[in-house]
């Protein structure tokens, strides 16, 4: 990136790899050319203890610094009584954990200075004691605080496949008002030993034609949104990262223009008839 400088629209970096350091200088040098997005991965939003005072005010410090566009974290916890435990842990979706992540997601806006979007993670299995279905949580979380919503499709992939949901519906229970942001990412297939498959969302491997089409149906119901691709393991080289950004853009662009050629078409058809 430094060298090249290509053409790419945007970047996103994980805030907590760049609170120090010469990371942190790299960032400032291409924030001149690009417009930079901070997702972090450790604000615990889901944790009962609340927000950690210091890991918010170093996001904080980044965020003044950085001037990001946009600014996201999951909807997981990854602290208990001071341990982090290095993992975006998931959520029993109940009136409970709905009270909890509003209260953190507040407070983490007000520390900011801004709306925050908060991310659908990829699943593996659900808590049976849940009530409330993600895509519902997520809007609640986003009426209430004013939050975004961050639409991982490739996380909603995942996330129905493993739990046996149709992931066209969990992607339409979403408020399209609310999506500020779409991460698309590869994801890996574990065979397990009774025959059943897990998809693993790896970040390590090209966009899946599945994830494709589904990116297509998001782009269709909400319209263009910000899009990046996530690679963070056995990375490419940068021709084959730029190359799913194109392909991203590309499907966006026959997308929007099919729908506002078939509302053309709806518009005058009503004025025919």
């Amino acid at each position: 990136m430094l060298a090249l400088r290509p053409p790419i629209a945007w970047l996103e970096v994980h805030s907590e790899n760049y609170f120090a350091g010469e990371g942190l200088a790299t960032l400032e040098t291409l924030r001149h050319d690009y417009p930079v997005s901070c997702h972090c991965v450790g604000l615990s939003l889901g944790s009962a203890d609340g927000l950690d005072p210091e890991h918010l005010r170093r996001v904080a410090a980044l965020v003044a610094r950085i001037e990001p566009s946009l600014v996201s974290d999951h909807l997981s916890w990854s602290t208990f009584g001071g341990v982090y435990l290095g993992e975006l842990l998931p959520l029993p979706l109940t009136e409970e954990a709905l009270g909890i992540v509003c209260r953190n997601v507040a407070h983490a806006q007000d520390a900011l200075g801004r709306t925050l979007l908060l991310e659908n993670p990829s699943t593996y299995g659900a808590f049976p004691h849940s009530t409330i279905p993600e895509w519902d949580f997520l809007a609640a979380v986003a009426a209430r605080t004013g939050c975004g919503i961050l639409c991982d499709v490739n996380n909603i992939w995942v996330s129905a496949c493993n739990l046996g949901l149709d992931p066209l519906g969990w992607l339409n229970g979403l408020p399209g008002a609310a999506i500020g942001e779409i991460h698309l990412a590869g994801h890996a297939l574990k065979p397990l030993a009774d025959g059943r498959v897990v998809r693993l969302d790896d970040h390590g491997s090209p966009v899946r034609p599945e994830v494709w089409a589904l990116y297509a149906e998001a782009i269709r119901r909400f319209g263009p949104k910000p899009t990046l691709i996530e690679w963070d393991t056995d990375v490419p080289d940068l021709d084959m990262l730029r190359g799913e950004a194109l392909q991203a853009q590309a499907i966006a662009d026959a997308t929007l223009a099919e729908r506002d050629a078939s509302r053309h078409a709806e518009r005058s058809d009503a004025v025919a008839a």
